[in-house]
């Protein structure tokens, strides 16, 4: 009798977290509604309602999804609706593995606030692709937990086996649609996905690591091909903007002039590396002194690349230093902690609720004065780095490792490429990170087992992996 009344409770506790978690949707959905959109946003916005052509500039897959929402929902509201719901239930997911791991209900709740916290809520609704991505990883995240949950807890569970395979395949929908909507999200989803892989089976086999390999570079090539031959995007080289900045930034004006490049895009060079230096852009060259076609950098590109390729290795010395200099302002100068609203648009949209929308904005805002280092790139950088390191030995050890491991790379893989010292380049690390350390702490917080006190307590008592975990 007294079990059945510890499992009614803690059901009963599981669906109060779940209605904590869809109280937070709603109140997140509503604050953004129908969305805060930039420059950007509105661009993809434009090509997901057939305004203007399909473009590779940002990810396709974003634009498309935002169609095929419109379509089925009659709003463009829905995307960021859709958002809010991954947030949400992605940590409702992770909280109710960590009371089922550690027993914990204010642990539990700890999990489900990090939602509601300034850094991770203030771009909650922002209609951007660095937002998809650092959700979409939170959510594979969420499945890896919710396997070793089910191993830790209910290892004799019959139905394990199939939950496995499961969970292995929603995971790698999310892994998939992470880097598909930000290339270098693969170097933030190498780690999730190990973590994935081990969180369902402790010791897997050559079969299962080939099987999830493959389960993986089909998700990524499957829409990539479709895409490509079914909405055809307008190609711009989008990447020849890393180009561009080293040579405007790295190379001297006369050596500029002496370009061996077409008159033309020799003489664009010249200008805007002028431009760039009498504005004190240091960087994002393209928006800030290039002068732009409809094809982005698609007619320069094949003279951008092959002038890169030979000057760079010659100016060495001077690119590292440039691109350090550039790293170094992510990292300890970070912008953009906050986006208002919708940008300026001939579209008529507006957010819906600018009063709520304020609000926010005082609550980032004070954060950003007062608790300035949940921004910087600097701490989150030191603590995935501490976090790879030292994760512990407990259960959250694994979990804990691959996000420190996800985080730093991500950060570190900025080093080459970063435009500019945006927040939203290391949001993905601020999530990662928060999560990380409070799995941390709880595990040293946990108290000790004790016996007779239900599932979730007996499961700490059993390291590692006792009962066999066929493959």
């Amino acid at each position: 009798m007294g079990q059945i009344r510890l499992i009614l409770r803690e059901r009963r506790w599981i669906w109060s977290l779940g209605l904590l978690a869809a109280t937070g949707c709603a109140a997140t959905a509503l604050v953004f509604t129908p969305g805060f959109m930039s420059p950007d946003s509105l661009s993809q916005y434009q090509q997901a309602t057939g305004r203007t052509p399909l473009t590779d500039w940002h990810p396709p897959v974003l634009s498309l999804l935002w169609r095929a929402l419109i379509a089925v929902t009659g709003t463009f509201a829905s995307l960021a609706v859709l958002q809010a719901a991954v947030l949400w239930g992605s940590l409702w997911v992770i909280a109710c593995c960590v009371r089922e791991l550690t027993g914990s209900r204010p642990g539990s709740l700890a999990v489900l606030a990090t939602g509601a916290a300034p850094h991770v809520l203030t771009f909650a609704g922002v209609v951007w692709k660095d937002v998809h991505m650092a959700y979409a990883l939170l959510a594979a995240c969420a499945a890896a937990l919710t396997g070793l949950c089910l191993r830790k807890v209910r290892p004799g569970t019959p139905w394990l086996p199939g939950a496995r395979w499961v969970l292995l395949g929603t995971g790698v929908l999310f892994l998939s649609y992470a880097v598909l909507v930000r290339k270098n999200a693969v170097l933030a989803a190498v780690p999730v996905f190990v973590l994935l892989v081990l969180a369902l089976w402790p010791r897997p086999g050559r079969r299962v690591w080939l099987v999830s390999a493959a389960a993986l570079a089909a998700g990524l090539a499957v829409p990539t091909a479709a895409i490509s031959l079914a909405a055809r995007p307008v190609e711009t080289s989008q990447v020849s903007q890393v180009f561009l900045d080293d040579l405007l930034h790295v190379l001297s004006t006369d050596e500029l002039r002496a370009a061996p490049v077409p008159p033309d895009l020799r003489q664009r060079l010249v200008t805007s590396a002028e431009d760039c230096r009498r504005a004190g852009a240091l960087s994002d060259a393209y928006w800030a002194c290039y002068r732009r076609s409809p094809r982005g950098l698609a007619p320069d590109a094949d003279g951008i690349r092959t002038l890169w390729a030979e000057e760079m290795p010659r100016h060495l010395p001077g690119y590292l230093a440039y691109r350090t200099q550039v790293f170094a302002k992510l990292l300890f100068e970070p912008t953009y902690q906050y986006h208002a609203g919708i940008s300026d648009n001939d579209l008529g949209l507006k957010p819906a609720n600018t009063r709520l929308a304020a609000t926010l904005e005082t609550y980032v805002g004070g954060a950003v004065r007062d608790l300035p280092w949940l921004f910087a790139g600097w701490f989150w950088l030191a603590a995935a780095l501490v976090l790879a390191v030292r994760p512990g030995r407990g259960l959250f050890a694994l979990p804990v490792r691959a996000l420190g491991i996800s985080s730093a790379a991500y950060i570190l893989g900025y080093f080459p490429i970063v435009p500019v010292s945006d927040y939203r380049y290391v949001y993905w690390p601020a999530i990662a990170g928060t999560l990380a350390l409070l799995l941390r702490w709880l595990e040293r917080a946990a108290p000790p087992a004790a016996p007779g006190r239900g599932p979730a307590r007996a499961a700490r008592s059993e390291p590692g992996d006792a009962v066999p975990d066929p493959a």
